[in-house]
């Protein structure tokens, strides 16, 4: 049912629906609808968690590399234990964690995708944003059609 690994996204499959999850209720909401689409379409769901080393005005904080991602890891897993359960069973999510950009990331993920899924706000900074830095950024330069879940789905 699920997997995970932290890796690049070169199995990405044409027939694949990448989707980004960050923890938040839109991303939630986006992998459960994304889930849904690929129960519909016969495919399978890459749920893609992206993160970058905090830094702030050129200084890098304590936090070793590797904690960054088991924790980024964690949220990713978490997200997907929520959606994915015994009325799913024949979907296969495949979960990575990626370091990098995350719209970088879900963009270059588009590249082989078949459909490219984010929620419309995630955890910026303008949480009041009608739509994410990161979804408006996947609508214009993603590889492939894209869908922003709104909400709670």
């Amino acid at each position: 049912m699920t997997s995970f690994e932290a890796r690049d996204l070169t199995d990405v499959r044409a027939a694949d629906i990448v989707v980004g999850v960050d923890g938040s209720p839109s991303s939630t909401a986006a992998l459960r609808w994304a889930v849904g689409q690929a129960r519909l379409a016969g495919g399978r769901v890459q749920a893609v968690a992206a993160w970058e080393y905090p830094t702030y005005y050129g200084w890098a904080g304590p936090v070793p590399y590797e904690d960054i991602a088991v924790s980024v890891g964690k949220v990713l897993d978490e997200a997907v234990h929520a959606v994915v359960d015994a009325a799913t069973p024949d979907v296969e999510v495949l979960q990575s964690v990626v370091p990098g950009n995350p719209s970088q990331a879900l963009i270059d993920a588009s590249a082989h995708a078949a459909l490219l899924v984010v929620g419309s706000r995630g955890h910026g900074a303008f949480a009041g944003a009608l739509l994410g830095s990161v979804s408006q950024h996947c609508v214009h330069h993603a590889h492939c059609p894209v869908v922003v879940v709104r909400g709670k789905h």
